[in-house]
């Protein structure tokens, strides 16, 4: 297993096949519909506009078998230094050490970037993934009740974050 920079070019397609598996089978996301292949432009220029990394797992064939990357936490300055991040593997090769691998690479990202905080919005079912994040040092800091609606059911949103020691000199502004 390689770990790599995602483009645009070459990972569109195999990004999108991994989120709309989760969309359609899981509470990973919480979204209802697959998405289609015009979403991914403007996705990964949200992306490079923004300074935030998308990273993959491939195996020696070029396959992409998980990613990570993080975003805008919310839009006010202040939380500049607090990303939201996502990590999801194909489910072909979960528990297969690809999450945790494209998740310290981006872990140590968000540090030579400047970040602070990493906030990841769990569903509060997902017993598998908050495991995950607490072996990442991922600590618990929320649960938002019936954020969700989606399966016929109400989903609870678990928020976790790991605190980073950068930015060394961080201002205001």
């Amino acid at each position: 297993m390689n770990i790599i920079h995602c483009i645009e070019d070459h990972h569109s397609g195999p990004i999108l096949e991994i989120l709309n598996e989760a969309i359609v089978t899981s509470t990973a996301l919480y979204d209802y519909h697959p998405r289609g292949i015009e979403t991914m432009g403007p996705w990964f220029e949200a992306k490079r506009a923004g300074g935030f990394p998308v990273v993959g797992a491939v195996d020696d064939a070029g396959q992409l078998l998980g990613f990570a990357t993080y975003g805008t936490f919310r839009v006010f300055p202040a939380y500049k230094y607090t990303v939201e991040h996502s990590v999801y593997v194909h489910r072909d090769h979960r528990g297969q050490g690809v999450g945790t691998a494209v998740m310290k690479r981006l872990i140590a990202l968000a540090g030579e970037h400047q970040q602070h905080v990493m906030v990841g919005a769990i569903d509060a079912a997902n017993a598998a993934s908050i495991a995950f994040h607490e072996r990442l040092g991922f600590a618990r800091c929320g649960v938002v009740r019936q954020a969700g609606f989606k399966f016929g059911r109400w989903l609870d949103l678990s928020l976790y974050q790991l605190v980073l020691a950068t930015p060394g000199q961080p201002v205001d502004g």
